[in-house]
């Protein structure tokens, strides 16, 4: 394995960096052979370390953010009752209810929920249920059920696994019944072996109708089911034993807000109707029973915005109603204050709680009672006498409960003890397996506390007992978290130290072999030349990872922590190897004027402000229109002390900007206009026809000759540029015709088909065989994909494509204008840096710092090509009608392949201009992929600490999406590297014999 650091040393030996060079040709080209060849390798050998890294910390984030908080092997604990307050309890849960919407009066004043209205006013308590985003159905019922919110880690699950067996109130109860919708019932009731359950099919739930029969549906087949035990007696022994639990899912409010938006008629009806469905349920079991010892629960899992959708953290999303009644319910109280008197201090959707209930709802002097969503879990069990589910987080809402003092205090240590016991087994598994075991220090004594309640239950002092139990509630509730995020420290601060390390190596190497800062250091004799070794660092690196993988595997670790650890350790021992440079580079430094470090300071400011923006614009595609905006007219003043007004490039590169500054605040949903697509290609042709008279009327120019530059010109070469035009044209006619046959006898011709795909084909393999001068390959290129992209356009991301490369032709101009100014200032170069040119390659140059932009300008148009109409997570990005005019029948995997290949295209045309720019420049291409890979890693450790594991499934998956783009980027970059190689390799510019070279730093 080649070592950072090893090769540094060998060419200093060497002389290749300027110090004891042979005088002899032959014996030069020996060695700068000898090291182009290491120089391959190590490079190799350095892309397979970050690919290698990039794949194995980005795995990091599921050991970190999406572990599992549910653990097995807990106890329950039952509340320590004479008798439950109730036998059985009904849970009625309206999918997609908001709460403005059920306690709100119609247009006409009338209430729509008049008999919970009832209720609430006459018989039971209500109040608002808090859900935690993520609010969809199935961690809405989980809290609701099992007492606990979404289980991270089914994000890498999906939506419907159980990715850990949970328990449930249903688990806990003798016997469940549950109707409802089949995506719901079955995650509770599939694999309960006492429990009798039926879901409509899907086919079912049609948005195209009014869903709410599908809650009648759920209310007919628990009617049915007591029907059928008067006949029989085995049932009707069932339902009159006690513990039992009566679950009805309406879906009938989420389907109808998604359908028709929940202000429209058939939601507002559907809220009507659950609440005529909740007064049937009642007089159905009061008057099968007659004992009154049956509880009634009505909620909802979530709410619905006012767009029709639901997952985020909108208070139109997390307030449900909450209304309950029944045996062990007390009875309504006078409001006094502000209405309210909840149950918890802190609620999980973090919005403020203490606002009045609204006027319009009429219930100002009814007290009100707010629970969190998990709440509602221990409520249920404590009702029916259960043992809260051994994973339930909530907090047993004792406003809701008609029982006597002793009783209270009974169930809330009941509840407190069933979430200690979680912290008390968490604790058990993470002491068993750790040998520098840090407990959760405020429980350490925790023995005590308990006893000292139990006496003070005897003594009959309740509220001391009931105080001492709130706070230990709280207390291991505190505890959960600081195991469930125990390992978050160690873990982020190894993969950040392994991060930060592996850009310390990037570094280490551009300055070793792409600028002339070794052989400065050797000049200075701030570098010795004798060969030390290194082993002692070496030995010292195996020996820490040796001892950190033992440590791992006696505390069980899960394998992926070794690789983090390793790779860690393994980075940060090749940094220390390199312990001379790094030392000679600090003397260096400190040697160096003022004027040195404000330069320094000034391009590490600007580096961290663009890159900081980057970051940001992944969630504000505006900022690329300011930054635009200003590039335009700083480049331009920047290009007037380098060349005169009156060549127009100034001003060019302003317009430019300020074009593609127009699309970031275009919609991502990308609106069909056939007819821009059209015009695009007319635009494309006219771009393309004053490249072609700059590239024939402009080489004599001396700020045009290095872009316009031709080993040779050929007939050829503009009969193939004739027919890439032709080819342009052709696509726009058949954009035209293949959308309107399609239109108007909803097919695609088959001669249209054969067509588009021959244009697309042929087009782009064209540029391989123009002319190799910069302007006329680059423009050969833009011509070769505009076909393609055309036909797969819908709309006005066919004339981005248009302003991307007007932009990369400015930036092309800019780096040709500063390449010109530098020739000026230098005319010459000296033998020494004569040396440097070949030893980097051939007509290659040491980077300067103010080199830096160009991988800094790369990574902003990288970027503007990813989010200019959207990005790969938009709808606008796969909006499937960009394939029609290829393909209509449905085929997944072609119709992916096109759409991919439709957003790599920009991405294609960005990363050949940077390439001509690194042949124009003379600077190596290698070196300025290296700096966009360092700088693309400060945002990946940004993204890293952005990762979210709560708030909705958008939410969540796009924190993880963006860290993985980010992460991505070493692979991604490269691979388009190679495929555009093809364009690219074969641009030639003028011999560096033949033009004065640039000064080096």
């Amino acid at each position: 394995m080649f070592l950072v650091g090893e090769l540094g040393r060998s060419m200093r030996s060497d002389g290749i960096l300027g110090v004891g060079g042979s005088d002899q040709s032959r014996a030069t080209a020996v060695v700068v052979a000898s090291r182009r060849r290491w120089l391959k390798r190590r490079e190799t050998w350095l892309v397979v370390l970050g690919v290698a890294l990039h794949a194995v910390y980005m795995l990091s984030i599921f050991d970190i953010y999406f572990k599992t908080p549910i653990v097995h092997g807990m106890d329950p604990v039952p509340p320590r009752f004479s008798e439950p307050p109730a036998k059985r309890l009904v849970l009625l849960i309206s999918d997609g209810l908001r709460a403005d919407k059920f306690f709100e009066p119609d247009e006409e004043g009338k209430y729509r929920a008049p008999f919970l209205r009832n209720i609430i006013k006459n018989q039971g308590r209500w109040g608002v249920s808090h859900a935690r985003p993520p609010t969809e159905s199935r961690p809405g019922h989980v809290a609701i059920i099992a007492g606990f919110y979404e289980d991270p880690s089914a994000v890498t699950k999906g939506w419907k696994a159980n990715p850990v067996e949970f328990d449930s109130v249903f688990n806990q109860s003798r016997h469940t019944f549950a109707f409802g919708s089949p995506d719901i019932i079955p995650i509770f009731c599939s694999a309960l072996p006492h429990s009798t359950w039926n879901s409509y099919p899907h086919e079912y739930e049609d948005f195209a109708t009014d869903a709410s029969f599908l809650d009648e549906w759920s209310f007919d087949q628990f009617e049915g089911l007591l029907n059928r035990s008067h006949a029989d007696p085995k049932l009707k022994e069932l339902l009159h034993q006690d513990k039992l639990v009566v679950f009805l899912h309406l879906l009938g409010c989420d389907s109808n807000g998604h359908a028709h938006r929940p202000y429209s008629s058939i939601y507002l009806n559907n809220v009507k109707v659950v609440d005529k469905i909740a007064e049937r349920v009642y007089h159905l079991l009061e008057d099968y029973y007659r004992d009154n010892r049956t509880s009634y629960i009505f909620t909802a899992d979530h709410g619905m915005s006012d767009k029709g959708s639901h997952g985020d953290g909108h208070p139109t999303n997390t307030d449900t109603p909450l209304v309950a009644w029944g045996a062990g319910i007390q009875y309504p109280k006078p409001a006094s204050g502000n209405s309210h008197s909840d149950s918890v201090t802190t609620f999980v959707d973090k919005h403020a709680h203490d606002m009045p209930t609204p006027y319009d709802w009429g219930l100002r002097r009814v007290e009100r009672v707010d629970v969190n969503q998990a709440d509602i879990a221990p409520l249920m069990s404590t009702l029916l006498g259960l043992p809260c589910p051994v994973n339930s987080v909530g907090n047993l809402p004792l406003g809701y409960m008609k029982l006597n003092e002793a009783e209270e205090v009974e169930a809330v240590v009941a509840n407190t003890k069933q979430i200690l016991n979680q912290l008390l087994r968490k604790s058990y598994i993470k002491s068993s397996n750790s040998l520098f075991f840090k407990p959760f220090k405020p429980l350490v004594h925790h023995s005590f506390s308990l006893s000292q309640i139990d006496e003070l239950i005897s003594a009959k002092s309740y509220e001391a007992a009931m105080k001492l139990a709130v706070d230990l509630r709280n207390l291991s509730l505190e505890g959960l978290h600081y195991f469930q995020t125990y390992d978050w420290l160690m873990l982020m601060t190894v993969i950040t130290l392994g991060y930060t390390g592996w850009m310390i190596v990037l570094a280490l190497h551009v300055l070793q072999c792409y600028s002339s800062l070794s052989g400065d250091l050797s000049k200075k004799e701030h570098l010795s030349v004798q060969k030390k070794d290194s082993g002692k660092v070496y030995i010292s690196g195996c020996l820490l990872m040796a001892i950190l993988s033992v440590l791992n595997l006696v505390e069980h670790s899960p394998p992926l922590y070794h690789a983090y650890i390793g790779m860690t350790v393994f980075l940060w021992t090749q940094i220390f190897s390199e312990y001379r440079l790094i030392r000679g580079l600090w003397k260096y430094l400190r040697e160096r004027r003022a004027d040195y470090f404000i330069k320094l300071l000034f391009a590490a400011a600007v580096a961290v402000v663009i890159v900081e923006l980057l970051v940001h614009s992944f969630t504000e595609r505006k900022l690329y229109t300011w930054f635009f905006l200003i590039a335009g007219v700083v480049a331009s003043i920047l290009l007037h002390f380098s060349i005169p007004w009156r060549s127009g490039i100034p001003v060019f590169v302003c317009i430019s900007c300020w074009f593609l500054s127009v699309f970031t605040l275009m919609p991502a949903e990308i609106p069909d206009n056939n007819n821009l697509v059209v015009t695009s290609g007319a635009i494309i042709i006219v771009i393309s026809l004053a490249a072609k008279w700059l590239d024939t009327h402009a080489e004599g120019n001396k700020f045009w000759q290095s872009i316009t530059f031709h080993e040779s010109r050929t007939q050829m070469c503009s009969m193939l540029y004739c027919i890439q035009i032709f080819l342009v044209g052709v696509s726009s006619v058949m954009v035209f015709l293949s959308t309107k046959h399609r239109t108007q006898n909803q097919e695609l011709h088959s001669s249209h088909q054969f067509i588009n795909w021959l244009v697309a084909g042929s087009s782009m393999v064209l540029p391989l065989f123009s002319a190799n001068g910069i302007l006329s390959r680059l423009s050969s290129i833009f011509l070769g994909f505009a076909p393609p992209f055309l036909l797969l356009s819908i709309g006005y991301e066919a004339v981005f494509y248009s302003a991307l490369a007007v932009v990369l032709m400015a930036w092309i101009l800019f780096e040709n204008a500063s390449h010109h100014s530098s020739k000026v200032k230098e005319s010459s170069l000296s033998e020494n840096n004569t040396e440097e040119h070949i030893t980097i390659g051939s007509d290659e140059r040491y980077l300067q710092l103010s080199d830096v932009r160009i991988p800094l300008v790369f990574m902003v148009l990288f970027n503007v090509a990813f989010f200019g109409t959207g990005n790969f997570a938009s709808i606008a990005s796969f909006e499937i009608s960009s394939v029609y005019r290829f393909i209509t029948i449905f085929s997944p995997f072609l119709m992916a392949a096109l759409l991919i290949f439709k957003l790599f295209i920009p991405f294609m045309l960005v990363i050949c201009a940077f390439s001509a720019i690194t042949k124009l420049v003379r600077v190596p291409r290698l070196g300025c992929y290296f700096l966009v890979i360092l700088f693309s890693d400060i945002m990946t450790i940004h993204f890293f600490f952005l990762v979210k594991n709560t708030g909705s499934w958008m939410e969540i998956g796009n924190s993880i999406s963006h860290f993985g783009i980010v992460s991505a980027q070493v692979v991604f970059v490269l691979l388009l590297f190679a495929l555009t190689n093809l364009y690219t390799r074969s641009i030639r510019i003028k011999p560096l014999s033949t033009s004065p070279s640039l000064k080096t730093l």
